[in-house]
């Protein structure tokens, strides 16, 4: 019996909704395990050199990331399973062409794991010059693993690597080169953007827990290093990420058009396109946003009057769902615009005094730029994947022609839901137990 277009377009959405929330819960852990080894091997460095709260704080540190490793491992093999499950429109047919970067990914985590096994039961075990050495590989692994997953992204919005234009004709994959779909021209600025939100999060995220402390009077040494060190990694991340927006947003100008448009909310195509800051997209335009006359232009190609493609160039069912694009892409850049702002407030505060903020306001602002980081992160996801939409691979094959034709997805859903939520229980669980034992042992050491 074969299925009625509305069962097709529930399982389709079903479909989108369990990777969506596979890929938003497993993205976050992913990222901590990126930009977290950076903050411990920093903070042993520190240690070596004298700091014994720094000390403390990586052997502490080292800990929570053994949990937050393993649980990426559990979400990260969830993942794998769901793109042959729920895509085998998409894996059937370009499984040879961009399958290569999910290989080398492996090898990546698996020595990132072996290094970290090594780093977690070398505490006490090896000089502490050595046990540093041994931690050096982590991040290396870390990076590497993230660009080529990566690169399998970049992929799905600048597909090469195979006669493209034979598959257009024809509907068949030929003249198959795994190494050119990799590095795909979308792979430059995709992964580098990539690699510093990840930093960005790690360092953000660490930092705001000792940001807590310093909010409610713990000025200790302890917290003071805590919050400093990934505070200033992830601040000084945060100026570069912002120049790779810069250049993932003018490469999506000159290369996927649309999506920029969806990003301005840009209808009509345009020279001396004004860049619009705020506001809502409705019926076609921007409405309630300030304007700024030809500036849209002229970040796109540094030319005032550079034509801006429209949405209008391309028929209706090509076009992203535009009001949820350009918002997450706003959000994403209005919570960039603050991270930045902290991270100054910071360096001119340690510049002219030599100490912390002391204001409210700024270490309440450090406490959010924990979640407002990872909020950012999502939302740089929906405008990647929602702006490419309707096409799964960007102008070859759309959503619904590679989605399964396999009934009940939406009950793996369902499932999935209450695997996240324990998993979510667990990892929260763990972590703070850890940081029980971290206070613990903090007290003892002070005594």
């Amino acid at each position: 019996m074969t299925p009625t277009p509305l069962i097709v377009a529930a399982e389709t959405f079903a479909a989108r909704q369990q990777m969506t929330l596979s890929l938003g819960w497993h993205i976050v852990i992913a990222c901590l395990g990126v930009g977290f080894p950076i903050v411990i091997l920093t903070a042993e460095w520190l240690g070596l050199r004298g700091d014994a709260a720094a000390a403390r704080l990586a052997r502490h540190w080292a800990k929570a990331f053994g949990v937050l490793f393993a649980v990426g491992a559990v979400s990260g093999t969830i993942l794998s399973f769901e793109f042959g499950i729920l895509w085998p429109g998409l894996m059937g047919t370009f499984g040879d062409v961009w399958g290569l970067p999910f290989a080398i990914e492996g090898v990546a985590f698996f020595l990132e794991a072996i290094f970290l096994g090594i780093y977690l039961y070398g505490w006490d075990r090896f000089t502490p010059r050595a046990h540093l050495l041994v931690g050096l590989p982590i991040p290396f692994a870390g990076v590497a693993s993230a660009i080529f997953v990566v690169t399998a992204n970049a992929w799905m919005n600048q597909p090469s690597g195979f006669d493209v234009a034979h598959y257009a004709a024809t509907g068949k994959v030929r003249g198959v080169d795994p190494w050119a779909a990799m590095f795909n021209p979308a792979t430059p600025p995709e992964t580098a953007h990539m690699v510093f939100a990840a930093i960005m999060v790690a360092g953000f995220a660490v930092s705001s827990v000792y940001a807590w402390g310093l909010l409610h009077g713990r000025r200790d040494r302890y917290h003071r290093v805590g919050f400093l060190v990934p505070f200033v990694i992830a601040a000084v991340a945060t100026p570069v990420q912002i120049g790779l927006g810069d250049w993932s947003a003018r490469f999506l100008y000159e290369r996927q058009p649309v999506k920029f448009a969806a990003l301005e909310g840009v209808m009509e195509t345009t020279t001396r396109a004004p860049l619009t800051i705020g506001g809502i997209y409705v019926d076609g335009e921007v409405r309630y946003g300030l304007k700024i006359p030809a500036a849209l232009s002229f970040m796109a190609d540094r030319d005032l009057d550079a034509v801006i493609r429209g949405l209008e160039e391309v028929p209706a069912d090509e076009r992203p769902p535009v009001a949820i694009v350009r918002t997450a892409f706003q959000g994403m850049v209005g919570i960039g615009s603050l991270l930045l702002g902290l991270g100054l407030w910071l360096a001119i505060t340690l510049v002219r005094r030599r100490d912390l903020p002391r204001s409210r306001i700024f270490l309440c602002g450090a406490v959010a730029a924990g979640p407002l980081a990872a909020l950012a992160l999502e939302l740089g996801w929906v405008t990647t994947e929602v702006g490419r939409q309707p096409w799964i691979v960007y102008r070859l094959m759309r959503v619904e022609e590679a989605v399964t034709g396999a009934s009940g997805i939406r009950f793996g859903y369902y499932a999935l839901i209450v695997v996240y939520a324990v998993l979510t229980s667990a990892t929260v669980g763990a972590l703070r137990h850890l940081a029980h034992e971290g206070a613990a042992d903090r007290a003892e050491a002070e005594l």
